[in-house]
């Protein structure tokens, strides 16, 4: 017995699991179709995203650093962390904004949530980064067939963190989570 008195087979908000997963890859294949091609055309795009204002910074500190008659050179030190940082405000502020996709996921239609159907925020989405850069590089780049091997396309470290990538466009055409409330 629960100590709110209710039965054994129920849960605290009616019978109902509230963390039960709300994407059905066999009662909605249509979430889950092309996801791991798109996944792969986002990261180059997203990839493109990011390199951008890195290396615009790289030659602006070379161009800095003749001026300076080498003094400026100094600053290549910050391109390394400035980088890092980049990259997690950049996947933690699009992957938790409204859209819950970075750039490259928009362009490819795709949209991350968690598995129990919310849609994402600031500090899944950097840590969603993180885990993504430590498994392929802990574990080489292989672990990301761990995606052909299940019914809802997710990778390894989507495993971990309980999230999922879907088809917006496919989301929209009636395909809502599993759950009424």
């Amino acid at each position: 017995m629960s100590d709110n008195g209710a039965s054994d087979n129920s849960t605290w908000r009616g019978g109902i699991d509230p963390r039960a997963p709300a994407f059905d890859p066999w009662l909605q294949p249509e979430l889950f179709r092309g996801v791991l091609t798109r996944r792969v055309l986002a990261f180059l795009i997203d990839l493109v995203l990011l390199t951008i204002p890195i290396i615009l910074a790289v030659v602006f500190i070379s161009v800095f650093g003749v001026f300076t008659l080498g003094l400026g050179w100094a600053l290549f030190w910050l391109v390394s962390p400035a980088s890092v940082i980049w990259a997690l405000i950049y996947y933690g502020a699009s992957l938790g904004g409204p859209s819950s996709a970075t750039v490259g996921m928009r362009l490819m239609d795709l949209e991350m949530r968690t598995w129990y159907g919310e849609p994402s925020y600031f500090v899944l989405g950097a840590v969603h980064a993180i885990l993504f850069w430590v498994s392929i590089t802990m574990l080489s780049p292989f672990v990301l067939l761990v995606g052909l091997f299940n019914g809802r396309r997710r990778l390894l470290h989507d495993i971990v963190l309980g999230t999922v990538i879907i088809n917006r466009s496919a989301l929209g055409q009636g395909a809502e989570p599993l759950r009424s409330f």
